[in-house]
């Protein structure tokens, strides 16, 4: 990738065209295993990719469940999470305790001095730890699950391996910086530099919300090198140690939620980095951070199912304990349906969780869409249980843990629970950037055969051979869709005990034909305009999302039994969220054609335009007037304190 054109503030300018291409070329281009979600958006019910549900190997879960032991322990006895939350901080005797356990080296090697534990048990530790403080659980994933182990795990050298991951696994926490000021989900525009010099590279820019950036040891920085004779350039990572002269942590962010997590502004100037410490080759930055969010995201989920169970736990408690009219409040339908959607729902999120960790540990299968299916549902159902858990709470949901400790009531932080799970729908790819890319993976089947039919700058050659290769592939294709397993009334039979979950998995497979002809017929009705469709991609994206949640609840509840543990509850748990599920997929079908969309196109442009600006008119604006909606992040030395805090 040459150097991009930069404006007069040094950041790059790239026009829409050129910032698909650099996505694009970051993808994983192949798919050389078999993909249960991408068979789903394509119309092809697998369900023998995902049961009998895989399980983990005895020597991995004994491994596992010793070492969830002694996380529980220290959990239960030496973090204190309200303490965590007054003080916006966790205690560094906390972290030195996590050290100390081996947490920070969960996911790394036993011979690099890590726990080796499995994905499965890893987020089985983060919901621990999560349940107890939010932050720690954030503490622990940014470091393991994006931060310097999993890019090294994945791409390191030998050399980088035996340096890096030992200090990972005990002592030095570590952080990913890609965001700028400027830049999130739009890496082409990327400004800071890595210039090569002999056998250094020297790094200059500035990057936001480093979260672990305040504390952490060592850095994966995401740089841009500059092409020229001997080097191909393009986005690169490297392993940046924090300590380095040029580094200054300038802020220490605060946000609504998560008060305790140590996130950043880190400015680099003139920083010489080692060679040695670049990760992959020259250009490969953006390969390497989307290959590691593959199995990364999973770290969001397993805090999601942290947060439902919890919120089961309170909605019991005081649906139990708090009466209305003569009777319990959980006795009242308006309260009892939203206990029923908070049981149902925790339970097919740690479906979820589980089985694409699962599916992650045993390599397999490529979970690319499975991953992020995962973040997005989990990051959404998550939300809407922890509001319900308030509503049910009533006003002393949005009464603070302190105030109802102060006057001598339980000190139950459910409006906490819902500020800090509020950042999950924007974490590691927002709601709306994960259905593009979502929705870019479930039709790449599609633009494969048939992509150069609809891209303009393809020659009639290449459009006469493209739609030669599309045609061969929707008459074997389409036929397909018209018939299938779920309209055999017996099918899936295995399923059915005292509760019946077949039908449930027979509309699933009816469901995902549906689903595949939506696509294609959308595909065909707007061509080159359909990448522009995001209201469209995202309903498609949210029914493959519930389609998968239900396969994973069914598949659960049936291993459940199997193994003897709450079989029959298991299954009415499946039972209730398919039947949910199954609601909420009739109405995002009839929103994929009946929509607002056009008007809602039309709206935009008279806000921005300023049509409406009376109906901002008979209010005071509390927001400080005197400061720019985007930071200047110029490259240059800092003028602030370096608020870096090492914790030893």
């Amino acid at each position: 990738m040459s150097a991009a054109p930069t404006s007069s503030s040094g950041r790059p300018t790239v026009t829409e065209r050129e910032a698909r291409q650099v996505a694009e070329a970051a993808r994983q281009q192949e798919w050389r295993k078999p993909s249960f979600a991408k068979e789903l958006f394509l119309g092809r019910f697998r369900l023998d990719l995902i049961h009998p549900h895989p399980m983990p190997t005895d020597e991995a879960a004994q491994r596992g469940e010793e070492f969830l032991a002694k996380l529980r322990d220290f959990i239960e006895t030496k973090v204190d999470g309200a303490l965590i939350e007054r003080e916006s901080r966790i205690p560094d005797e906390v972290i030195n305790g996590l050290k100390e356990l081996g947490a920070l080296g969960m996911k790394i090697d036993t011979k690099y001095g890590g726990l080796g534990l499995t994905q499965v048990y890893y987020n089985k530790a983060l919901t621990l730890a999560g349940s107890a403080s939010p932050a720690i659980g954030v503490l622990l994933s940014a470091h393991q699950s994006i931060g310097v182990p999993q890019p090294l795990k994945l791409f390191g050298t030998p050399e980088q391996k035996e340096r890096f991951l030992p200090r990972c696994a005990r002592t030095d926490i570590s952080a990913f910086l890609l965001t700028e000021p400027d830049v999130g989900s739009d890496p082409a525009r990327l400004a800071t530099t890595a210039v090569p010099d002999g056998d250094d590279y020297i790094l200059d820019g500035v990057k936001l919300w480093t979260t672990n950036g305040v504390v952490a040891d060592l850095l994966v920085v995401m740089a841009r090198v500059p092409k020229s004779e001997g080097n191909k350039g393009g986005i690169t990572a490297f392993v940046v140690e924090t300590n380095s002269p040029g580094i200054t942590v300038e802020n220490r962010n605060a946000f609504m939620g998560l008060r305790g997590i140590e996130n950043g502004v880190t400015r680099f100037h003139q920083v010489r980095v080692p060679a040695a410490n670049r990760i992959g080759p020259e250009g490969a930055g953006l390969k390497i951070a989307l290959t590691t969010l593959n199995t990364g995201r999973l770290s969001l989920p397993a805090s999601c199912v942290a947060a439902g169970k919890w919120c089961l736990k309170i909605a019991r408690e005081w649906s139990a304990a708090r009466e209305q009219w003569g009777k319990p409040i959980a006795h009242h339908e308006a309260v009892g349906s939203k206990i029923s959607f908070i049981a149902a729902t925790t339970f097919a999120l740690e479906a979820v969780t589980d089985l694409a960790s699962q599916m992650a540990d045993e390599d397999r299968n490529d979970i690319r869409i499975e991953g992020a299916l995962a973040k997005l549902y989990a990051s959404e159902m998550a939300w809407l249980i922890a509001d319900e858990l308030v509503q049910i709470r009533g006003g002393r949901g949005f009464e603070t843990a302190d105030s109802l400790r102060a006057r001598g009531e339980r000190g139950v932080p459910a409006e906490q629970v819902l500020r800090d799970l509020r950042i999950n729908r924007i974490f590691e790819g927002s709601t709306e950037i994960m259905h593009l890319l979502i929705a870019r993976e479930a039709v790449d089947a599609h633009l494969s055969v048939a992509g150069d039919l609809i891209d303009p700058e393809k020659s009639l050659q290449d459009k006469a051979k493209a739609g030669a290769n599309a045609g061969m592939f929707y008459a074997k294709w389409l036929p397909k869709l018209v018939a299938g397993q779920g309209q055999l009334p017996y099918t899936y039979g295995e399923f059915k005990h005292q509760v019946d979950l077949s039908p449930h998995l027979r509309y699933v497979e009816r469901t995902s034909r549906k689903l595949a002809r939506s696509t294609f017929y959308a595909m065909s009705r707007w061509q080159g305009r359909m990448e522009s469709k995001q209201g469209f991609l995202g309903r498609i994206v949210d029914i493959g999302a519930e389609l998968f949640a239900m396969s994973a609840a069914c598949v659960r509840a049936e291993h459940l039994r199997g193994q003897g543990e709450h079989g029959r509850e298991a299954y009415q748990l499946a039972d209730a969220f398919c039947r949910q599920a199954r609601l909420r997929i009739e109405e995002l079908f009839g929103r994929l054609w009946s929509n607002t969309d056009d008007l809602d196109r039309k709206v935009v442009k008279g806000v921005m335009s300023g049509t409406y600006e009376w109906l901002e008119q008979g209010i005071v604006d509390p927001s400080d007037d005197g400061g720019v909606w985007i930071a200047d992040a110029a490259p240059g030395p800092s003028a602030r304190e370096n608020v870096h805090r090492p914790i030893r």
